[in-house]
């Protein structure tokens, strides 16, 4: 099929990508990397009638290095993030989930801020945003506001974005520097969305105990989902073969799977369970005690 009829609309800048969102409200879309939302406008699942290119704005590609973190412009390609190397050796958890996003092609239009704002639960990018405690700027024709990704992700392919805001930037929480990180994805076929997935973060302190943990789900539930069930069985403690077995049983209770033509929910229920123990043991094989 072929897209509904839309207006056109280049941005200078997002200044004068907000004022376009002003002036349309619910009738335009951001257009960024359009790997998503071209598909879906073409299946007439996206009917805007006004698209708001913002592929072009000054220094599209930006990767700023800050004190308790990686700031990545919205605008950024995936590719762009995936081949830095300043945030590989800071966040290489963040750069191993990119390099799982579909293929080197899409990547190299897609970018960061369409895949967070797009939102689809089975996506990589939001589940990294609440496993590295993200921070999520966004501007309209009147102000800035900064949003934690916890509150941003409502339910399937909704955030707390209002029509006229635009993602400026995001924010991602650099774990400490001796933290380990495990990554674990289901797909039917290389690039294809996770069925399940889990990461995990952990840091260790001069006993062995777990000074610092994170876990997050994605594909499973409507949102990516962090596991604050499992991070808590684990902080404090030593992390034993069977406390990891534990604490990676814990996440099945705070999940909702659906059912689809491609697996059961009761499938990526326990594909969850069992991601996220391996993420977990590769996140304790690459913790360094201090």
């Amino acid at each position: 099929m072929k897209p509904a009829k839309f207006d056109y609309h280049r941005a200078e800048n997002l200044q004068h990508a907000c004022a376009l969102l002003k002036e349309h409200g619910d009738d335009a879309k951001i257009l960024a990397g359009g790997q998503s939302l071209i598909a879906a406008m073409n299946f007439r699942l996206a009917t805007p009638s006004v698209l708001i290119d913002v592929s072009n704005v000054e220094e599209p590609n930006l990767v700023v290095d800050e004190q308790n973190g990686v700031r990545v412009k919205a605008t950024t390609t995936q590719r762009f993030t995936e081949k830095h190397a300043g945030l590989r050796q800071r966040i290489p958890v963040l750069v191993h989930a990119i390099e799982h996003i579909s293929h080197f092609q899409v990547r190299n239009k897609g970018t960061v801020g369409g895949s967070i704002a797009h939102a689809d639960p089975a996506s990589e990018l939001p589940a990294m945003s609440l496993l590295l405690d993200a921070e999520f700027e966004t501007e309209s024709a009147s102000n800035k506001t900064v949003v934690p990704a916890e509150d941003f992700f409502i339910t399937y392919m909704t955030t707390s974005l209002k029509t006229d805001e635009v993602l400026s930037s995001i924010l991602f929480k650099a774990p400490p520097q001796t933290s380990g990180w495990g990554f674990h994805e289901i797909t039917q076929r290389a690039g294809d969305f996770s069925l399940a997935g889990s990461a995990a973060v952990i840091d260790l302190d001069s006993d062995g105990k777990c000074s610092y943990a994170r876990v997050s789900l994605f594909g499973v539930d409507a949102t990516p989902v962090r596991a604050r069930e499992a991070e808590d069985a684990l902080l404090g403690n030593q992390c034993s073969p069977e406390l990891v077995q534990e604490a990676a049983a814990s996440v099945r209770g705070i999940i909702d799977p659906e059912t689809d033509v491609h697996v059961t929910a009761e499938y990526r229920r326990n594909a969850a369970q069992a991601l996220t123990a391996r993420a977990l043991e590769d996140a304790l094989s690459r913790a360094v005690t201090v």
